[in-house]
Parts: C-alpha cells; structure tokens; sequence
C-alpha cells in the first residue's frame, strides 16, 4: 500500500477482498558477504521490527498470495519459496488487545483507530513461508505504513521482533537448514557463476558448523551437482580461481535417487 487512500480502503474494505484472520508472513533470506541476511521492516509508530508480511486475497491460492507479496515487498518473480509451518498459539496473538493497540499505533498515520470486533483487531494466524533471493537483485518497495527497511545477519536478529516473528524465523532457519541437504539451495543464493570457496563458505553460514573443504569439493564434483566453466575469478594478482555452476538436471536426478548430501 503506497498511498494513504489504499490504506484507507484496506482498513474499511479490506475483508472484502482478502481472508480476515489468515496472513502470510515471510522470511527473506539473502546472502552477501559471507552472511546470512533477512529483510526486516518497521512499521509506523513501532520501536520493534517484524517479518515482511500480507494477506490471502479471496480468489488466490497461498501459493499465488505469497508470490505476490513477495513481489510488491522486493520487485522480484519466479523466487524459491517454500511453505514451513502455521503459527496461532502465541500469547501475543491470542490477546485482541494488544493486536488492537498495535495495529491502532501503525494507522494512527491515517487518523484510524479501530474499535473492538473490527476485522484486524481480532486474532490472526499466519502461514510461514521462507524465500531465497539474490541479496543484490532485490529492490525494496517504499510502503506508506513502512518507516524503515534492513537486512540483518541472522545471527544479529533482535531478540523483541512483533508479535511471534523471532520464532517464525527460527523455525524457517530450522526448515533451510534441513533442506540444504535436499534442494538446490546454493542455486538461489549464489550468482550463477561463482567459485568453490564462495559455495563453500555459504553451506558453512547456513549451517553453522565447520566443512572440510576437500571433502565438500570432492562430493559435489562426483555428484555432479556443479561443472567447472573455462572461466576464472580475476581476484588479486596471483589468484585466479575457476568459476562454476549448478547442474540443475543432475541436481534433480541425485535427489529423485535420493543422494542426499551430506557434510
């Protein structure tokens, strides 16, 4: 919503476009030297962050919905998304009254205050959807509602985000890190050439954990997850390193055998 009129018509109309008390609620994950970001907004009138976010219009699937509002909210199609998990039973999103008031200090921008029983004050769940997206192709969309944008390593997430929104990123971190061993994960987040320490050092981020450098080159290789390109990485004056890419058809013929990676 980039105009005060399209909040307006969203706070008075919007149960009649959209699914009252159901929402989609984003983790955006990028990579960008040599961290794990999310993109985090700050709505007005708020001290505290929160997940990127909308709702399920009437005639969309949750598929289509999530799209879409990954679209208005980076100005990219076509991302890597997957669905991971409803959240409802949090204490903040079971107290109408603190919904209320939340949402009342955000709209105050336009003069409304919502009384009880209006259909964004009541309890809301939300679908929890993570998408991974090239960090430097995203293009952040201005929001009339929105004061602030960023992106945070993950491992600097404010511990007081909105609402349950640090546990929907823990739990899509969670998600990710499972399915590294069983997506193309790497194929999202890395430009489309890059070289083996660069893929290297992201399956360490996400996974937290030390990977012997050998042995991870060794797996893909034989796998036939990546090819070498007859291009190099002009780094400094002594370093060169080849450049590589995914096999996406190889990558799908070791799942489908289930050669699941692992480190």
């Amino acid at each position: 919503m980039n105009t005060r009129q399209e909040v307006l018509d969203f706070v008075h109309h919007g149960a009649e476009r959209f699914l009252p008390h159901l929402s989609i609620d984003c983790a955006i994950f990028g990579y960008h030297d040599h961290e794990l970001k999310t993109l985090l907004i700050r709505h007005h009138g708020q001290q505290n962050w929160s997940l990127p976010g909308g709702y399920i219009g009437r005639h969309e699937t949750l598929t289509e919905a999530a799209h879409r509002i990954l679209a208005e909210k980076t100005q990219l199609t076509g991302l890597f998304l997957q669905q991971f998990y409803t959240f409802g039973d949090s204490a903040t999103r079971m107290n109408n009254i603190k919904t209320e008031q939340t949402h009342n200090t955000t709209y105050s921008k336009v003069g409304v205050s919502l009384s009880p029983g209006h259909w964004l004050s009541e309890r809301t769940l939300s679908i929890g959807y993570y998408a991974l997206v090239d960090y430097l192709q995203v293009v952040v969309t201005p929001e009339f509602l929105v004061d602030e944008y960023c992106w945070l390593n993950v491992a600097d997430i404010p511990k007081e985000l909105v609402y349950d929104h640090n546990e929907i990123i823990q739990k899509a971190l969670l998600t990710l890190r499972a399915h590294i061993f069983q997506q193309p994960i790497g194929y999202n987040l890395l430009p489309d050439k890059f070289t083996l320490p660069e893929i290297h050092s992201l399956y360490e981020t996400i996974l937290c954990k030390q990977i012997d450098r050998r042995n991870f080159r060794k797996k893909l290789l034989t796998l036939g997850l990546i090819r070498q390109l007859d291009e190099q990485k002009k780094i400094g004056p002594h370093r060169s390193p080849f450049l590589y890419e995914f096999d996406l058809e190889n990558y799908s013929r070791a799942l489908e055998d289930g050669s699941i990676l692992t480190f």
